[in-house]
């Protein structure tokens, strides 16, 4: 399972910000402004500080996908 902020980058360009924008707005560092863009994980401080600025919920700027950080090409299973 990975983490993915698509739904993020969708939400600035509805309501015509930039990366930037979002990082004065939001007071979230470069470093975390990075992590978002490769799909990183952030601290859950990160995430709070960007739904207070876009007044938004969680799941509008974040999704768990299945699939995209599996480094091996095999399923495995988590039982």
């Amino acid at each position: 399972m990975a983490v993915s902020y698509r739904k993020l980058w969708k939400l600035l360009i509805d309501k015509d910000m930039k990366k930037k924008d979002l990082r004065l707005s939001s007071g979230i560092s470069t470093n975390a402004l990075a992590k978002l863009g490769k799909n990183e994980r952030v601290t859950t401080d990160v995430i709070d500080k960007i739904c207070c600025a876009l007044n938004c919920d969680v799941g509008d700027v974040m999704e768990i996908v299945e699939g995209e950080e599996n480094m091996n090409g095999g399923h495995h299973n988590e039982h």
